[in-house]
């Protein structure tokens, strides 16, 4: 099977680059070289490809891999990892039912097992394979988080916050249960959702989701200051997210400070040239302005980005209506 057939990696497919060869991948090069059988070699090459985003060539590695040794049940494991990640469901069970054929216990084929009946909302036997993990790893956090997955998906609130509790206390940096606990308490209007994405953010801080996740709660609640706070702190960490702008200049509106949104918004811009709702806000602050002719064009921009989108037409017409006058 060709895998580049099945999906493109966000790289070229074909080949890497020098630069971005790492020295594993180039030293594994030269051992394949002298043992082209070994396939104990060609999984290591894979997972050096999967975390370059090199899905195709890893694929191919971990294929490779079944065909030199059909006994392994983590090759077969990795083939369907890779199926499942890139949305073939169908294609992803061969293999994980293969992988569990050969080792009963392997705890990663179970839980990709989960995750699909999970997707399509076989709950049961998605908890069958959940507890037959933790039978044999109480501590698998992973298996504590699809359980709360399940419950949530479910409806089951209060049983998906003690999964997802349970998760962050098995693994502290689990980034994934402190977010989907954040966003159930956000839901609550539960001020313990701060906490949550204030953990997430303290394990990866080059992810300013969970920040952005903190400044939102805040503004839903109308408390402006509390969430411009956030937003600076956001700026202060990486000066070109977008979001944060935009966010400050849409209170600044809701504030009638229309001339200090509208430079909120031209940063956004500056940072995302493609941000539609920035320019149709920066446009309603132009007409606010009577600054007609510059905000059809902010409107117009943004229907070049967004053709379907009714409130942007609507207020391309309205203004339109205005200049005619």
């Amino acid at each position: 099977m060709n895998a580049c057939n099945i999906f493109s990696d966000k790289k070229n497919n074909a080949s890497l680059t020098n630069n971005d060869e790492s020295n594993v991948i180039k030293n594994l090069n030269a051992e394949i070289a002298g043992q082209p059988k070994n396939a104990a070699l060609y999984y290591k090459r894979g997972i050096a490809y999967k975390s370059l985003k090199q899905d195709s060539l890893a694929l191919n590695d971990f294929q490779t891999c079944t065909q030199l040794d059909s006994t392994v049940a983590k090759y077969y494991s990795a083939v369907g990892d890779i199926l499942f990640e890139h949305k073939d469901i169908t294609g992803s069970v061969k293999w994980f039912e293969k992988a569990l054929s050969l080792n009963p216990d392997d705890e990663k084929a179970h839980l990709k097992m989960a995750k699909l009946f999970l997707y399509i909302e076989e709950f049961p036997k998605a908890f069958v394979e959940i507890n037959t993990v933790l039978k044999g790893n109480v501590y698998n956090a992973e298996a504590y988080f699809l359980k709360g997955m399940c419950y949530k998906s479910m409806k089951d609130t209060n049983k998906a916050i003690s999964s997802f509790q349970t998760a962050v206390q098995t693994d502290p940096k689990f980034v994934d249960a402190h977010l989907q606990l954040a966003l159930i308490y956000d839901d609550k209007k539960d001020a313990i959702a701060l906490k949550y994405f204030e953990n997430a953010y303290k394990v990866d801080t080059n992810n300013l989701e969970p920040l952005y996740g903190q400044a939102m709660f805040w503004q839903k609640q109308q408390n402006f200051t509390e969430a411009k706070k956030v937003f600076k702190r956001m700026i202060l960490r990486d000066r070109s997210y977008a979001k944060s702008y935009y966010n400050t200049g849409w209170m600044l509106m809701q504030e009638d400070s229309t001339e200090k949104a509208i430079r909120q918004f031209d940063i956004a811009i500056q940072n995302k040239p493609d941000y539609a709702d920035a320019y149709y806000n920066r446009g309603i602050c132009k007409e606010i302005l009577e600054k007609h002719q510059e905000a059809l064009e902010d409107y117009n921009q943004a229907i070049s980005f967004n053709i379907d989108y009714l409130p942007y037409k609507e207020a391309q017409q309205r203004v339109s209506k205005k200049i005619k006058k």
